[in-house]
């Protein structure tokens, strides 16, 4: 059996997978997406005074600027997963969990940390692949109404900027040490990463970098294992969490298809 014979049949048992799961993929997604938003916002709301005594003993910003900070945090992330859950002012809640993004890389001086920068970029990927989701919903409403091929090009531009983020959280996960089994896992998971942002085989290349994150996140993030006393629980349960919102990005891409601006969609061109 060929190379090219593989790829079809590897091609074939991914989109089985979509016409099996295609009712209920997208809301996984999602649940997936929010999933360290949610985490985040419960634990602002049990480590409240721990919170606000990092902000204010970080910024010297007086206690009360430190609970609006924790408050701001708390309401702004549990209130902005209800609404995508629920399908409720998607867009409004999506640019509210932009917010939150942006001031937590602020306050925590994430913005001088690669690791965390990266994957705080990976998880706005993930919101402009639901702006993108939301767009296309929004205009099946008119469906039996012409347009133009210029009016869905933001969605594209939307589907291209979530991929091209979403694969910076695999950035983090390379190791740079000569072990044979470092290199190979280094070479296939750049080769998925390269093929998710050209958007090349992308639903193939999503759902392959799908199984390889889940097999990852419960091998090496396990924070159920570890005493929730010791600080090790919370950093890995955070890594777990913001592991999992990427999984749900990558599942949108395979819900939504790469879009126009991708090599996929060229390929019918040519």
């Amino acid at each position: 059996m060929g190379h090219g014979d593989l790829m079809s049949q590897a091609e074939d048992v991914a989109d089985q997978f979509l016409r099996v799961t295609k009712h209920y993929l997208p809301h996984m997604a999602r649940l997936c997406l929010v999933s360290t938003f949610l985490e985040d916002g419960f634990r602002m709301w049990f480590q409240w005074g721990e919170q606000s005594e990092y902000i204010e003993s970080t910024w010297n910003c007086g206690h009360f600027l430190a609970n609006i900070f924790v408050l701001l945090n708390l309401l702004g992330q549990l209130g902005g997963c209800v609404l995508i859950l629920s399908r409720n002012f998607v867009q409004y809640a999506c640019f509210t969990l932009f917010g939150i993004i942006g001031l937590q890389t602020l306050a925590y001086s994430i913005l001088w940390d690669p690791k965390f920068l990266m994957r705080n970029l990976a998880l706005g990927g993930g919101l402009l692949l639901l702006l993108a989701e939301c767009r296309g919903e929004a205009r099946s409403v008119f469906a039996g109404v012409p347009s133009l091929g210029h009016q869905s090009s933001p969605k594209h531009l939307l589907q291209l900027g979530g991929r091209v983020l979403l694969v910076l959280m695999f950035m983090t996960l390379l190791h740079f040490d000569l072990s044979l089994f470092s290199i190979l896992q280094n070479l296939v998971g750049t080769a998925l990463i390269v093929l998710v942002a050209v958007g090349f085989k992308t639903k193939l290349a999503a759902l392959t970098l799908v199984v390889w994150l889940l097999c990852i996140n419960f091998t090496f993030n396990a924070f159920w294992s570890i005493p929730s006393y010791k600080p090790m629980h919370d950093f890995l349960k955070y890594d777990f969490f913001q592991t999992t919102s990427v999984i749900g990005g990558l599942l949108l891409v395979v819900a939504l298809g790469p879009g126009g601006v991708s090599m996929d969609e060229k390929k019918k061109e040519w």
